[in-house]
């Protein structure tokens, strides 16, 4: 039999209302159901973020000490960045 920790949590009223009707719709049996598929969403989430930060981040720094020239000017990103939310608006 696994363990359980009990907490006891305060929420906006606004998630709290989110939550009583998850529970409500049938999609889950209790609030510490919708809870515990929260934190579990949060821990993959974490774990993604970890695993680019890893893979991608790192790999990529590597690759600029490597050869600085593969660089891109901070400028150049902002003027790209600017660019794509603007075709968007």
């Amino acid at each position: 039999m696994r363990s359980a920790q009990l907490f006891s949590v305060s929420l906006p009223q606004e998630l709290a209302d989110f939550v009583d009707a998850k529970v409500k719709s049938g999609a889950y049996a209790s609030a510490s159901e919708v809870m515990r598929e929260g934190v579990v969403a949060l821990l993959e989430r974490e774990a993604a973020l970890e695993k680019w930060l890893r893979d991608e981040v790192v790999r990529g720094h590597e690759e600029y000490l490597s050869d600085p020239s593969k660089g891109v000017p901070a400028q150049a990103v902002l003027e790209r960045i600017k660019a794509r939310r603007a075709a968007v608006k």
